[in-house]
Formats: C-alpha cells, sequence, structure tokens
C-alpha cells in the first residue's frame, strides 16, 4: 500500500501568455512602452507549491492529499475544475472574503521567467486549517512557499513553525520548500535567517532554491552574485565548493537532516546527514538511513528535449525527489529521477504536462540521456 502523503501551502491560477518563438537577449527587445505584441493563446493551469508538487506526486503514483485556500470566485473554481481532472485528493478551503490567488508569467524566449503576483487567500491559510487527523496517517507532510503567505512569516515565522512541529509532532516525515522573496515587499523586511533557525529544527527534508536560500541567510554574499553574473543567469556563475556547500552547511547546522539546493539548469545539490540523524527522521518515511547517510554531491542536469518555460521545473523535480524517497529508491537513482524530472517539465508551458513515469525515465536515461555541462 502507498505509504500516504499530504501538500499544504500556496497554491494559484498561472496565466503564461505564448510569445513567439524568437529568443531575445534583452526584455526590451521585446517588451516597450507603447508596442503592440501579438502571442499567441494563453496556457492557463495551477500553479504553486500545492499544485505543482502536489499534483506532480499524483501523476508519479504517490498516495497524495492537497490543502490550500481558494476565493470563491472564478480562479477559484478554474483551481478546482483542474484538480477535479486530475482525480487528485483535495482538502481546499473556499474563502469568501479572500480572493484566489494569479500569477501572470512572462516567459520570453532567451529570457528568465517574470512573474506577477497577487498572493490573495494564501495570505490567511494557517495551522488551524490542517486537520492533525490525517496528519497521524501520513508518512510526509510537505509545506511549499511561505514567502508568499503573509501569516507564516508574520512574527518571525510563528505560524509557519506552528505548522511544521504540528506534523513532527503527529508523527509524519517533513519536508519545506521556498520561493522567490521580492525584496521591497512585507516578506522581504522579515528576517529570514531567524525564520530558518527556529524552523529548521522542524524540518526532515529542507528543498529551497539557491538563489532564495543565500537571499535569506546572506544578503550580501546575493548581491555579490548578481554582480558577478552581470544580468545573467546566476546559477551558472556558481562554484559548488564556495558558494553553494556553506549555505547547505548552515541548514545542516540549523537541525536540516537532508538538504537538497535546487540550482537551475545546471543541477542540484544534495547533503545529508549521520545515520544517527537521519534515524530521527519518522519510521513511516522507511527511509533506509544507512544508505543514505553521509552523502554529498551535485546532480547535474538532463540536456531537455525542447525548452518552452521553466515553469515548476523546481517544484516537479522536488516532487520526484520525495516520491522516490518513499517510494525505496536508493539516493542516487532518486537524484537521477528528480534531474529527469526537472528537463522533462521544461518542454512544456505549464508543470505538468511533460512529466513522464519513472519507468520511462530509467529507460531513457540507460539509453544515455546526455547530461548539461555549464
Amino acid at each position: 500500500m502507498k505509504k500516504k502523503v499530504i501538500v499544504a501551502g500556496h497554491i494559484c491560477v498561472d496565466i503564461t501568455p505564448v510569445f513567439p518563438d524568437k529568443k531575445v537577449s534583452r526584455l526590451d527587445e521585446i517588451l516597450t512602452p507603447g508596442k503592440l505584441l501579438n502571442v499567441n493563446e494563453a496556457d492557463v493551469h495551477t500553479g504553486g507549491a500545492v499544485a505543482n508538487t502536489g499534483l506532480g506526486m499524483h501523476i508519479l503514483g504517490a498516495d497524495v492529499s492537497l490543502m490550500g485556500k481558494v476565493g470563491n470566485d472564478s480562479f477559484g473554481e478554474i483551481i478546482r475544475t483542474i484538480l477535479e481532472k486530475y482525480g487528485a485528493k483535495t482538502k481546499l478551503l473556499v474563502s469568501d472574503s479572500d480572493s484566489t490567488s494569479y500569477s501572470v508569467i512572462l516567459a520570453v524566449p532567451g529570457i528568465d521567467r517574470i512573474f506577477l503576483h497577487n498572493c490573495g487567500s494564501n495570505d490567511t491559510f494557517c495551522a488551524d486549517d490542517i486537520p492533525a487527523e490525517e496528519l497521524k496517517e501520513a508518512a510526509l507532510f510537505h509545506f511549499g512557499y511561505p514567502p508568499l503567505m503573509r501569516s507564516m512569516y508574520e512574527k518571525d515565522g510563528e505560524e509557519l513553525i506552528k505548522v511544521m512541529k504540528l506534523a513532527q509532532d503527529c508523527g509524519a516525515a517533513t519536508s519545506l520548500d521556498f520561493a522567490s522573496i521580492d525584496p521591497d515587499s512585507k516578506a522581504g523586511a522579515v528576517n529570514w535567517k531567524l525564520v530558518l533557525e527556529k524552523v529548521m529544527p522542524y524540518v526532515d527534508f529542507f528543498v529551497p532554491s539557491v538563489e532564495e536560500l543565500c537571499y535569506m541567510l546572506d544578503k550580501e554574499r546575493f548581491a555579490q552574485w548578481k554582480e558577478r553574473a552581470a544580468g545573467g543567469d546566476i546559477t551558472e556563475i556558481l562554484d559548488v565548493e564556495t558558494d553553494i556547500r556553506p549555505l547547505a552547511e548552515q541548514c545542516m547546522a540549523m537541525g536540516a537532516k537532508v538538504v537538497l539546493i535546487k540550482c537551475g539548469a545546471p543541477g542540484m545539490y544534495y547533503r545529508t546527514a549521520s545515520k544517527e540523524v537521519l534515524e530521527k527522521i519518522s519510521s513511516r518515511a522507511e527511509l533506509d538511513c544507512e544508505k543514505w547517510a553521509d552523502k554529498e554531491g551535485f546532480e547535474k542536469s538532463y540536456v531537455p528535449d525542447k525548452i518552452l518555460s521553466g515553469t515548476g521545473a523546481g517544484d516537479t523535480s522536488i516532487a520526484a525527489f520525495l516520491t522516490a524517497m518513499l517510494d525505496g529508491y536508493s539516493l542516487e537513482d532518486t537524484m537521477h529521477l528528480a534531474a529527469a524530472t526537472g528537463a522533462s517539465c521544461v518542454a512544456a508551458y505549464d508543470a505538468l504536462s511533460g512529466l513522464k513515469t519513472f519507468d520511462q525515465l530509467q529507460e531513457k536515461i540507460a539509453a544515455g540521456w546526455k547530461k548539461n555541462e555549464f
């Protein structure tokens, strides 16, 4: 019988206008004031950690329940309809006083994505919205995107800590993901290093992106990265030893047991604690602590068949990582499947249409699927 999983947190509607298939090097080559630009039909799908990671795990075969909050409006109806189409188990709260969250994603060919985002009903989602009885049956509780949920970052993350502690106290293994932080928003004024120090003791699997993590732990270093990148992709100028590894070490020192840092197109860095520490993870996850202990490495990404949008690639990589872990795969195979899922995701405009089964991915890997070299 499949282990039960709960994925909770941020959910929204993603609206992605499809731009002409012409790569540009600067945004002003295609978007300028007063210009009319003809685009193709918009791609409309669910977004956020609940939809991307949760539905990703569902598609990959996990027994998942999705928990989030939407408004009683048209966008909320779109989300409920899409989740129903996938046949996912849902525990969505519908608010009459909040609007449904949405994002407009500008995926201009040749330019990193730009997000226009409204947090909406995610801002009022709280620990009391998560039924403890269901947590008591879950092998894994995954929570995503607290920087886009006001209740989760107010008061130095008090509500986020309550959520993760509740899940751990109910006997579930815990996983936590983050999202980009707008420096000019209320979330940008939060002392995120303090929040991480407080919440990390209740996190078993910590799976942020390298940009998010550096911004939270060391804004000065993040500013230096941006300067080094000179307007390009930050992840392509980073060194594993001097840039990425120190961030992972801080997270491990704070209490995380397994750290997986998404590093964009180059791949993913991973680090695991000792066997004695891993044994503190809920036995419901059935992790092979001896084989997973004291590991570190960088999993390079696979070369995608095509690239349409990076939307959800990180989330679905995490979906594959968590699903493979629960299915009993080795750490090595789990990392292969996570990287392969990310490469499959970017071949579609949404997060889910490009996903393949683990059997299909392993067949492609065995046939010599090439890795990227950065």
